[in-house]
């Protein structure tokens, strides 16, 4: 790995060699991904991503921790679009808004970008077989990338987590293990098979290699603005990873010289499942809470990236905003009605956060805000028809129309 020159504990320090199949520290510290920004400086630069042809995350090589000579995997992942929201922006009352979409990646969610990632240290590490724990969306975005990739998975999921993830998780061929628990115990079920059977692990606070996947996502936010850095950028968060990564990304493009400044993070959380943003909130240590959110994918009540995320927020001088479910429900309505982008709970929660923290006066009405979208709502399509509500029914004649529609005060 050309400009890799290591991994580094944030707990403790400890430097360790960048080998394929790195966890964490001896002292249970996560691990961070260490690069030759100088080395980087002097060999990439804006100048060479506008003359990049391969638009996927890969265009992103110099910064990201694979062999020079590994293939990506098949499936493209990344360069999800980019949308100017005006309309949602003047719903929220922002002079600027961004959306991100990343449900438009492979297995529709941004969890493409780590497993694309895990995908190809396992094939470094001569594995093959790959297994994690997860809500959903890790879940169906390894076994996707990895059926691609001609590589067996085992995925441990919560019974809760919602059938069309489940759908695709089957499709793909994974051995699926439904665990009656929450997701706490699904992970360490998931951790105790992976030590006994020796499989790659692809859990994102396990391996530090996830992280330099998820960064991808602001890496493309920043080349897609010209890198002309947004005062704020929005996410939802569960475990702590995703924002983790979006940060390293971040930090990562400011050492070597793309941008000149770095935005302010939001963090968006479940109010039934916050132990991150309460921990920022209060000033104390984070806590374990209850899973108590429709927003699968953030319901994750002992967070497994605490130190990183809850870092990532405080560098940034951070918002942390906690919305109900029924904020996320109605955010899920405004990023469909005013921008055409069906977000699954967790993906519409960014949004649900800018709105929340415009009204507390949390951010100012003539910020520039980019919102991640990070997965698609076809993936929990109960929660959409709660969100939107069920059509009207007619039978086959003009006057049944007309009476649903005076029913519903429809004029045509």
């Amino acid at each position: 790995m050309k400009y890799v020159l290591g991994a580094k504990c944030v707990k403790c320090g400890r430097e360790y060699p960048a080998a394929p199949g790195l966890t964490t520290c001896a002292c249970g510290g996560i691990l961070d991904i260490v690069y030759d920004y100088a080395a980087i400086r002097r060999d990439f630069s804006p100048k060479s991503l506008a003359d990049c042809r391969d638009y996927s995350m890969w265009r992103y090589r110099p910064l990201l921790p694979v062999e020079e000579a590994s293939a990506p995997p098949p499936l493209r992942v990344g360069w999800s679009p980019l949308y100017k929201a005006d309309r949602l922006a003047r719903a929220l009352g922002l002079d600027t808004l961004y959306l991100k979409d990343d449900g438009q990646n492979p297995t529709s969610s941004l969890k493409d970008r780590a497993s694309a990632l895990a995908v190809v240290k396992a094939r470094e590490a001569g594995a093959d077989t790959i297994a994690c724990s997860s809500t959903g969306n890790a879940a169906s975005s390894l076994a996707g990338n990895a059926a691609a990739a001609g590589l067996s998975t085992y995925i441990f999921v919560p019974s809760r987590a919602p059938r069309g993830k489940v759908a695709q998780l089957r499709i793909f061929g994974a051995t699926v293990i439904s665990v009656e628990g929450s997701y706490e115990d699904t992970f360490e079920l998931s951790r105790a098979a992976i030590d006994r059977w020796g499989w790659y692990n692809r859990n994102a606070a396990i391996n530090p290699y996830l992280s330099e996947g998820k960064k991808t996502v602001t890496l493309e936010i920043l080349e897609q603005l010209g890198w002309c850095v947004p005062d704020y950028i929005a996410l939802s968060v569960g475990d702590g990873c995703t924002i983790a990564g979006a940060w390293k990304g971040l930090k990562d493009l400011y050492a070597a010289g793309f941008i000149d400044r770095l935005p302010r993070l939001i963090s968006v959380q479940a109010e039934g499942c916050c132990p991150l943003n309460r921990a920022i909130e209060t000033g104390k240590p984070w806590e374990p809470m209850a899973e108590n959110t429709l927003a699968d994918s953030i319901a994750v009540g002992v967070p497994r990236n605490p130190d990183k995320a809850l870092s990532a927020i405080r560098e940034s001088d951070g918002v942390a905003v906690n919305v109900s479910d029924g904020e996320i429900l109605e955010a899920m309505r405004l990023l469909g009605r005013t921008q055409g982008v069906f977000g699954e709970p967790a993906g519409a929660a960014g949004t649900a956060g800018v709105k929340k923290a415009v009204e507390l006066g949390l951010i100012p009405a003539g910020s520039t805000v980019v919102s991640i979208v990070t997965g698609n709502g076809l993936k929990d399509v109960q929660s959409g028809i709660q969100a939107a509500g069920e059509p009207m029914r007619v039978s086959p004649d003009m006057d049944a129309l007309l009476a649903a529609f005076a029913a519903q005060d429809i004029r045509p």
